[in-house]
C-alpha cells in the first residue's frame, strides 16, 4: 500500500491500493488483474474520492475511514468491469454498484463513456457525474483536473492532481492499453499519448491502472525512456509500432 504525499502539497492525500495484495487479498480475480484503486483527497477537510474501486469497495471506504477521511465521490478511468465493476469472462466483479450501497455519492466519468458505464455496472444515470475534457473537481482546497484521453475506450479519462496523473489503462509504464475492445480506437489513442499525455512536463509522476511493471509508478521523464510510444513521430508509423 503507497501512499504518495506530494512534495510542496502537504494537504494532498494519494493512496496507490493494489488489488489482490494490499486489499481483496483472498480475491484470486484481483490477483490475477493486478489493477490499482486510488485515493485522493484533502487531510485537512477530509474529502476524498475513490478512483477505479473495484473488487472490495467496502474495505476500501473502510481504508478511507482509518485514514480520517471521509467518501464524497468515485472517480472512473473507463468502464470496464475491472475498473469500474460488471461482468468479466463470466466473472462478476464488485464496483461502483457496490460501492453506492454504502455511500450514496457521485460518480465522475468522462460524458462519452456515461452509456458504457450504465450498461456494465448497472447504475443509473442519476448517480453519474457527466464531465468533459479539462473539467476540474474540487476536494476542499485541491483542484483535480480530468483529462478526456479516449482511445483504450471513448471516454477514457486520465487523472491530474498536483503532478500525479493517474492514467488508467490509457498509459502504463511500458505500454499502453489495447484497442481491440468495444469502443477502442487505435487512432484517438495515438493523440491521447502522443499529443496530450507526452506534452505534460517532464517531472509529472505517471501512475497507472494495472501493475504491469516493476515499479509502482515513475516520472514522465523516466517513462519516455521505456516507453516507446510515448515518442513523437507520425500517426502511421506509431500505429505500425502499436500493431495497428
Amino acid at each position: 500500500m503507497t501512499d504518495t504525499r506530494a512534495t510542496g502539497a502537504p494537504r494532498l492525500y494519494l493512496r496507490q491500493l493494489l488489488a489482490g495484495r494490499d486489499y481483496a487479498r483472498g480475491d484470486a480475480l484481483a490477483r490475477q488483474m493486478v489493477n490499482f484503486a486510488y485515493a485522493i483527497g484533502d487531510r485537512e477537510t477530509g474529502d476524498a474520492v475513490l478512483v477505479d474501486p473495484t473488487y472490495s469497495p467496502g474495505e476500501l471506504v473502510a481504508l478511507l475511514e482509518q485514514d480520517g477521511m471521509h467518501l464524497a465521490g468515485a472517480l472512473l478511468t473507463h468502464y470496464h468491469a475491472d475498473h469500474a465493476g460488471g461482468t468479466l469472462g463470466g466473472a462478476s466483479i464488485a464496483g461502483v454498484a457496490d460501492l453506492l450501497e454504502h455511500a450514496d455519492v457521485p460518480v465522475h466519468v468522462q460524458s462519452e463513456e456515461a452509456d458504457w458505464v450504465t450498461a456494465g455496472t448497472g447504475v443509473g444515470n442519476a448517480s453519474l457525474v457527466l464531465h468533459a475534457a479539462g473539467d476540474r473537481l474540487e476536494l476542499g482546497d485541491l483542484s483535480v483536473t480530468l483529462l478526456h484521453t479516449p482511445g483504450h475506450t471513448p471516454g477514457s479519462q486520465c487523472v491530474l492532481v498536483d503532478g500525479r496523473l493517474l492514467t488508467g489503462d490509457t498509459l502504463f509504464l511500458e505500454g499502453c492499453g489495447r484497442t481491440d475492445l468495444p469502443g477502442g480506437d487505435a487512432s484517438a489513442l495515438y493523440d491521447s499519448v502522443v499529443h496530450r499525455i507526452a506534452s505534460l512536463p517532464d517531472d509529472t509522476v505517471v501512475l497507472p491502472g494495472h501493475a504491469y511493471s516493476h515499479a509502482r509508478s515513475a516520472p514522465l521523464r523516466v517513462v519516455r525512456e521505456v516507453n516507446p510510444l510515448l515518442e513523437p513521430r507520425a500517426p502511421e508509423e506509431w500505429l505500425a509500432a502499436f500493431g495497428g
